[in-house]
């Protein structure tokens, strides 16, 4: 997680050393031809005590650049971790409060779902109820229609009896009426005699 301003300073930087470190050492291999062409003995060895003093330099400049750069990577390796971290922690924190809205969800619909089930329960047991009730009503009915069956026979026998005793009254009326106008006839012949 390196920012956009640093990126552009330190490859800049870097080049520049880099380029004095080169430098140094062309100057140093310039110093030892020169000194070579020249052909003296102690124009060589100085040249090449500051071909190996410019050499060091080269290589001190160069491993001080690689050292920064080692220490720059590790710079920004701790803070993209510390940004991992701080990411980790708050998707941790995410996680645990979307955990704990979807268990407090899962409750909600677990309560639910268990007063959906006691009153499924309550309302099998009403419908068994009502189930026994129909079946009382339909015994009741059933018997009620036997009765009224038995009741319509009874009547339809009591009627037949009632019209026999009827056309019996009228038979027995017709024969007083005849036993009377016997008697009135009976009675008239023994006043006149």
């Amino acid at each position: 997680m390196t920012s956009p301003s640093s990126t552009p300073m330190r490859r800049r930087q870097r080049s520049t050393r880099l380029v004095v470190a080169v430098i140094l050492l062309l100057v140093g291999a310039l110093a030892v031809a020169g000194a070579a062409l020249s052909g003296s003995w102690l124009v060589a060895t100085i040249a090449a005590a500051l071909g190996v003093v410019l050499g060091t330099a080269a290589t001190r400049i160069t491993h001080t650049e690689l050292a920064e750069a080692r220490r720059e990577a590790a710079r920004d390796r701790a803070e993209q971790a510390r940004a991992y971290r701080d990411l980790t922690v708050a998707r941790t924190a995410e996680q645990a409060t979307f955990v704990e809205a979807t268990n407090a969800r899962v409750g909600a619909h677990e309560q639910t779902i268990s007063g959906l089930e006691r009153d499924l329960s309550d309302a099998q047991g009403c419908l068994i109820d009502a189930h026994r009730q129909l079946v009382a009503e339909q015994l009741r009915a059933d018997d009620a229609e036997r009765e009224v069956a038995a009741l319509t026979t009874r009547l339809d026998s009591a009627e037949e009896r009632a019209a026999q005793a009827i056309v019996r009254v009228a038979e027995i009326e017709r024969e007083l009426d005849v036993v009377t106008a016997e008697w009135q006839a009976a009675e008239l012949s023994r006043k006149r005699a």
